[in-house]
């Protein structure tokens, strides 16, 4: 298996009941790059603990990493820049670079975010979707976005917009076992920044986190 994940916890966040079910699986960051040289502190980063653009993504792979070590999985972080700290890439270029993970790895199943929201969610579930059709050997799957999934309509509407597109999705929810549930409380209290930006005022916190996992298998 093979997890695509935004950023820094969207993955465990999201699947990490599936992903501590398959020891070996591969989460790739996307948006892991480091801010440019000096960039200034950005709100959410100072919300999250940090005191220097310098310290803030080193600490988050170190996050991922405990995180999977907890889940039994292994990690891979792309270069490309979370958007508060300027301009995205292209669709195109972050399509390009997971291709060449999915080329490299040959997974069985692809797990991807359903593109909730954010704008790097939605870019990196573009860049999915864009694969699709190049490897129908692959069984595809959208995970619903944690946290995001649970504003009004928001999966309702992303849903409907890739069907009107042409891709076919069916939903399904995983049962939850004990001992899965317990492993992925572990990895997310390995995520102590993250957990501390989102429990401040007028943020979402981490509950949806806990909730059953919800995905859609994609076909083209």
């Amino acid at each position: 298996m093979l997890a695509i994940s935004p950023h820094c916890d969207d993955a465990v966040f999201a699947c990490g009941e599936r992903l501590g079910a398959q020891p070996g699986a591969l989460v790739v960051t996307v948006f892991a790059g480091d801010p440019p040289s000096g960039a200034p502190l950005t709100s959410w980063d100072r919300d999250c603990g940090f005191r220097a653009s310098a310290d803030v993504m080193p600490r988050r792979r170190e996050e991922d990493r405990r995180a999977f070590a907890a889940l039994g999985v292994r990690g891979e972080w792309l270069a490309f820049r979370d958007s508060q700290y300027g301009d995205s890439p292209a669709t195109h270029e972050v399509a390009s670079a997971l291709d060449a993970l999915i080329v490299r790895e040959l997974p069985r199943q692809v797990c991807f975010p359903l593109g909730l929201f954010h704008s790097d969610h939605t870019l990196v579930s573009e860049a999915a979707l864009s694969l699709v059709p190049l490897h129908p050997e692959t069984a595809w799957c959208a995970y619903e976005d944690a946290l995001y999934r649970s504003l009004d309509d928001a999966v309702e509407e992303r849903v409907d917009t890739l069907r009107r597109r042409g891709f076919v999705l069916r939903a399904g929810t995983r049962p939850s076992a004990l001992a899965a549930m317990r492993r992925k409380r572990t990895a997310i209290a390995c995520y102590r920044s993250q957990l501390r930006g989102l429990h401040t005022p007028q943020r979402l916190g981490h509950r949806d986190a806990l909730a059953p996992e919800t995905y859609w298998s994609v076909k083209a």
